[in-house]
């Protein structure tokens, strides 16, 4: 906990010393599929689902803080935690879903960065193969501190979405009326849009790789109020970027009637409605976005299958000290790009239906997550109280619900 009689400028310094794992794995969380989801939703639905971004910015709060106190108190990831709770034989079941469902984010991601690239006029058996060499170099020729340097000047680049939302002028009153007035419909294709939502913003992988960087960053628990508030600050701001992205498509494509598939049509379809420097941006904030996903996603899973396994895990080993985390994470790289290179590969399925796994596969690792920060042979005293408790359980029924309402809506479809 932060000294009382520590001046402030150096309370302000310890905590841009911790700053890092909680606005890294938040800023990431808006990438290249995130991003297709919130402008389809604006598409879509104009700024009609605006105002669920509230109640699930208080999850994700609630949900990263549970993870990273686990991490300063047990000095463990989550996997390893499941690992020892849980026994073998369900973790190893959990890796074989989470790999799936992050292969198919991670293949999302190098086609954002072909989708953003080609904006620009640039193909992409040029800029994804580039894209992955320098992704894959950066991890494994790099250091925590390094990387962690690169991931965060990564999260400047996402006011490039709150500039565009600027120039599109929206009307606030309006904006302000369908924050405090929610509409929600049990369509089967808006139900899909609010699992979507939810599993993008709250996405499972996040939470493994916030815990692993909090464990490698080694944060003590006299610390810990530093890193709490690096939390809750990244919740806050993916947020503000996913309001924007949101409101931009809403002023612009629903307004005028514009249907689109990808966030490439989203960027391609504003030139017209509010000129080319709200297109480069929108496409610029894509390859940002996506580029900085490819380089997370896969170390958010080659963490969780390592920890599982109980192989050395950390960027700071040398390939020689942990071979199968830098081997793992290599593998992901150039499957996820290769797979992109394929002819007539399903792109805009594979962005936007990725999101949906996400959001049916969050409930489960809620679930493991509040048995463990409950334990207090684990946790001592630093168990979940009422409130947490509360928000963490209601989020976990709430998906689990949504994901029933989706699956009996597709089956009378």
């Amino acid at each position: 906990m932060a000294n009382p009689n520590r001046p402030f400028w150096k309370n302000l310094s310890l905590f841009f010393i911790l700053m890092g794992p909680g606005i890294i794995t938040s800023n990431v969380d808006n990438d290249a599929g995130g991003i297709t989801t919130y402008s389809l939703a604006g598409a879509q639905y104009g700024l009609k689902l605006i105002w669920l971004l509230i109640p699930i910015m208080i999850s994700l709060i609630v949900v990263q803080e549970m993870c990273s106190r686990m991490g300063v108190v047990t000095g463990k990831g989550l996997s390893d935690l499941i690992r020892e709770k849980f026994g073998a034989k369900i973790t190893f079941y959990l890796m074989i879903g989470m790999f799936l469902t992050n292969m198919g984010n991670v293949i999302s991601e190098f086609a954002g960065v072909a989708a953003g690239m080609e904006v620009f006029g640039v193909s992409k058996f040029i800029s994804v193969p580039i894209s992955a060499v320098l992704v894959w170099a950066m991890v494994v020729k790099g250091t925590y501190k390094q990387i962690e340097k690169i991931f965060l000047a990564a999260c400047v680049f996402y006011i490039a979405y709150v500039v565009t939302g600027v120039i599109v002028k929206p009307d606030w009153s309006e904006v302000l009326g369908q924050l405090v007035h929610p509409r929600l419909s049990l369509d089967p294709s808006e139900m899909t849009m609010v699992v979507g939502l939810v599993g993008t913003t709250i996405a499972p992988w996040m939470q493994f790789y916030l815990q692993a960087s909090i464990v490698e960053k080694g944060i003590r628990m006299d610390e810990y109020k530093f890193a709490r508030f690096d939390v809750v600050m990244g919740s806050i701001v993916v947020h503000v970027v996913a309001f924007f992205i949101i409101l931009v498509c809403a002023e612009t494509l629903h307004k005028h009637g514009i249907a689109i598939e990808t966030a490439k049509d989203a960027a391609l379809s504003l030139a017209p409605l509010a000129g080319d420097y709200c297109t480069f941006l929108f496409a610029f904030g894509l390859v940002n976005a996506s580029l900085f996903a490819a380089s997370i996603l896969p170390l958010s899973t080659t963490y969780l299958i390592c920890e599982g396994l109980g192989w050395e895990t950390g960027i700071d080993k040398k390939f020689v000290e942990a071979p199968e985390f830098y081997g793992f994470y290599s593998l992901m790289i150039f499957l996820g790009a290769g797979i992109i290179l394929l002819p007539g590969m399903p792109l805009i399925a594979i962005m936007y239906v990725s999101q949906v796994i996400n959001g049916i596969v969050l409930p489960v690792v809620l679930i493991f997550i509040l048995l463990l920060v409950n334990d207090r042979n684990l946790m001592q005293d630093h168990t979940n109280g009422p409130l947490f408790n509360t928000v963490a359980w209601l989020t976990t029924v709430v998906m689990i619900v949504l994901t029933g309402v989706l699956l009996v809506g597709t089956l009378q479809a």
